[in-house]
């Protein structure tokens, strides 16, 4: 496949990129990896539980809950919100009819979710890029919502969304860990097909509450001017992510076998986990845009690889379930059943920063998108050269 080294229709150009939105997604890619690497050993390893194999591993669970489980997909989820208000915006101000952006919305909702059944059924079940294709289906219309009517349904769904979820939970992981070691890529596949269907709708109803906040923060460019919002992203980052240490804290105790309380209360704990998980989610995002203002134009190698990574943030998600597929089940390499907690962490550490290293290589390349964002923005705003035969030129902001 060959991409075009010039930016996609409907791209910003690199050069007028925010900072914040893209470092915010190549940090929080390492969350999503050590917390996908640590479930690995229950998911496919048939594990009953965590290893807990001596203060390392135990250190390691604890970390885990208090920093990262529940913590990285509400700031991808509101980082997904903010981009998709974004591009609304942004047509709207060239002149473009509400019908049209809808249309463009939608379709771009439609091919995350192609590209996320295609992930979901044949490499990991729990894909989130359908669930926000989904989501972008289900609520393009909140893009001409007023602020009130807002913030009044994301609460609405961060509450109720957040309590089911926290009351099917329970079962979905028991069920997990009495389910063994998947023995081979056909019954792997086809537990996949079937897990799909339950996945999609949790993961949606605990979505839509960053997803909307995120929504609200683009309206007020939060993130792409982070110095007229100092003091509101300061109170953000210094409340949201110690309300979400403190508030993981019986989640954390549960978790390394220290607390072992009756089922409904393991529930409510785990409400009350996620329920602090967006105040840490929007307060790492709220963190990071600081980092950002700080950086200004300074960008060292370390920055430039990690915004190069978050501007790839599709294609080294993707990767990173590629690299599960090699290393973890039993009929490939089997790492799952042989890592204790410490090790499980390291392992997806690893295989983030192997992803930073690409991205930064497809960066030095000339290559202004992965594979995947080109594809997706292909399908979203089509071929250029053929636009421009029909007399429309596509818009580049």
């Amino acid at each position: 496949m060959s991409m075009p080294s010039s930016p996609a229709p409907g791209a910003v150009p690199a050069a007028r990129r925010s900072l914040a939105p893209d470092l915010a997604r190549g940090l929080m890619l390492l969350v999503i990896a050590t917390v996908h690497a640590h479930m690995f050993r229950i998911a496919v390893g048939g594990s009953a539980g965590y290893s807990l194999d001596g203060p390392l591993d135990t250190a390691a669970t604890a970390a885990m809950a208090l920093f990262a489980e529940n913590r990285g997909y509400p700031m991808f989820a509101a980082l997904f919100g903010y981009g998709l208000a974004r591009i609304a915006l942004r047509r709207t101000a060239e002149g473009r009819p509400w019908p049209w952006v809808r249309r463009l919305l939608r379709r771009r909702g439609r091919w995350m979710v192609a590209i996320g059944l295609a992930h979901g059924i044949l490499i990991f079940f729990g894909d989130i890029i359908a669930v926000y294709g989904l989501i972008a289906l289900l609520f393009a219309g909140v893009m001409r919502w007023s602020d009130r009517r807002l913030l009044a349904t994301a609460f609405v769904w961060g509450s109720v969304g957040t309590l089911v979820y926290s009351a099917v939970n329970g079962l979905a992981m028991d069920a997990a860990a009495e389910g063994g070691t998947v023995a081979s890529p056909v019954e792997d596949l086809l537990m996949r097909v079937v897990m799909l269907p339950f996945f999609l709708p949790l993961l949606i109803i605990i979505s839509v509450f960053p997803f909307l906040a995120g929504v609200w923060a683009a309206r007020r460019r939060l993130l792409e001017e982070p110095g007229r919002h100092r003091a509101f992203l300061t109170r953000l980052a210094a409340i949201g992510i110690p309300a979400a240490v403190v508030g993981g804290v019986p989640y954390m105790l549960i978790n390394i076998e220290v607390w072992q309380p009756a089922a409904p209360v393991v529930a409510g704990v785990f409400w009350l986990h996620m329920l602090v998980g967006y105040a840490g989610g929007l307060g790492y995002a709220a963190l990071i845009a600081l980092i950002a203002l700080r950086a200004g134009d300074r960008r060292g190698p370390v920055v430039t690889a990690l915004a190069a990574t978050g501007q790839r943030s599709m294609t080294c998600y993707l990767l990173q379930s590629v690299a599960w597929l090699v290393l973890m089940p039993a009929y490939t390499l089997g790492l799952a059943a042989e890592l204790g907690d410490a090790a499980a962490v390291g392992i997806g550490a690893a295989v983030w920063l192997a992803t930073v290293a690409l991205a930064d290589l497809m960066r030095r390349a000339g290559f202004k998108q992965g594979p995947a964002e080109w594809f997706l923005r292909r399908m979203t705003y089509g071929n250029p050269a053929k636009e421009k035969t029909k007399g429309e030129v596509p818009a580049t902001a």
